[in-house]
């Protein structure tokens, strides 16, 4: 079935905006959204979200009503993605990568494992997260400062993707993980990327979005939440996570382009948490907080 991208040309600020209205949108459900820089010197951009063909029209819709106040001015363009093998396509040239003692990797570089380094092994598959990206190095980088410094007795991994924080998290510190996603298809995948990796007990899947599951009440509250989603979804549910966090409890958030960083630092201060550090990767923030 053939992948469709609607999306919108624009400067770099009106993309962000666009951006933003659309994390607004559709942040909670399963479409891929996200800017690109098509000439940095006409200064041209595109805001961009992907979909299955059967969508297209639903999500259409939805995007033309959003836009339709502030960005009427730009027309909604529409393009069909060719039918690639995305996993082989990607696996190509994806060298493992690093973030302090981690190291995240495909099976086709199980042999570049240096010795005393903790090894996540993911292909790239039908979830977000191969350690490619810097919100998910950020997090692995923040991750091993936490576990150096804080008592941890348990994990959430909310909004898990491929698993793979919530296998970090379980391989550095051996405790209970629970691993959250409002995907199903990504609660599958981050399972049986636990097993591939050898995590056989000790980790929990649900497939929940938000925090409307009992697996919270019954694993918690979490002595270190994670959350690598997007910035409106973290600010909305700000309340809950923090009413999920166990007293000096660690918080760590990313999928925050670095503009954003202030709005989603301002809704986690008014919760009464302490910034920490926060640290950037190719244009995106990881940020640290305690309660």
């Amino acid at each position: 079935m053939s992948e469709i991208r609607l999306f919108v040309t624009t400067t770099e600020k009106q993309a962000e905006a666009v951006l933003d209205r659309m994390s607004e949108v559709f942040g909670e459900e399963d479409y891929a959204i996200g800017t690109t820089e098509v000439d940095e010197k006409r200064d041209i951009w595109e805001a961009s979200i992907y979909m299955m063909m059967v969508d297209e029209e639903s999500v259409g819709e939805r995007l033309t009503e959003a836009l339709s106040e502030n960005f009427a001015h730009l027309p909604i363009e529409r393009e069909v993605l060719p039918d690639i093998d995305w996993i082989a396509k990607s696996l190509e040239g994806l060298a493992p990568v690093r973030a302090g003692r981690f190291v995240v990797h495909g099976s086709h570089d199980r042999d570049k494992v240096k010795t005393g380094e903790i090894a996540i092994e993911i292909d790239a598959g039908q979830a977000f997260g191969t350690g490619h990206h810097g919100t998910t190095a950020g997090c692995l980088e923040v991750l091993a400062t936490v576990a150096r410094t804080r008592t941890v007795r348990n994990v959430l991994d909310l909004g898990t993707g491929s698993g793979v924080l919530a296998i970090a998290a379980w391989k550095l510190m051996h405790v209970p993980v629970l691993a959250t996603d409002i995907d199903p298809i990504a609660t599958r995948v981050a399972e049986e990327n636990a097993r591939v990796n050898g995590v056989v007990t000790g980790m929990t899947f649900a497939t929940a979005p938000g925090f409307h599951s009992t697996a919270f009440s019954t694993n918690g509250p979490f002595d270190l939440i994670i959350a690598n989603i997007l910035a409106r979804p973290l600010m909305k549910m700000a309340p809950q996570l923090v009413a999920n966090l166990a007293p000096g409890g660690s918080v760590i958030l990313s999928g925050i382009l670095a503009e954003q960083r202030w709005k989603v630092l301002a809704h986690y201060n008014g919760q009464h948490l302490r910034h920490v550090r926060t640290i950037w990767r190719n244009g995106w923030v990881t940020i640290h907080l305690e309660k």
